[in-house]
């Protein structure tokens, strides 16, 4: 009995090796409705014509607020070892989704 006791509040997580390989952004861009949160991660490269969405996350808006928290956290722990990030202006630009599809 003991040992279900143990079990029960933990999650198994696998991360196979692609994964794992992570997927380099320099953008976000965040959607939300009602009932979730849309994030696309791109990598826009200077010069490039096109940049595509290398990832799209949906998570409902409880768990956006909690990465935003945990991301604050890890943010706020990193400064207190490497010190300030800096911010720097991002260059201004239209975003343009290639064609769109109607409904």
């Amino acid at each position: 009995m003991q040992k279900k006791k143990e079990q029960k509040g933990k999650i198994n997580i696998e991360l196979d090796e692609k994964v794992a390989e992570g997927v380099y952004s320099n953008l976000a861009i965040i959607n939300h409705s009602v009932s979730e949160f849309v994030i696309d991660f791109i990598s826009v490269m200077p010069g490039s014509p096109k940049n595509k969405v290398k990832s799209r996350i949906i998570i409902t808006p409880q768990h956006a607020k909690k990465l935003a928290k945990a991301l604050n956290d890890n943010i706020n722990r990193f400064e207190e070892n490497f010190g300030s990030i800096k911010d720097y202006d991002n260059p201004k630009f239209q975003l343009n989704f290639g064609p769109t599809g109607e409904a």
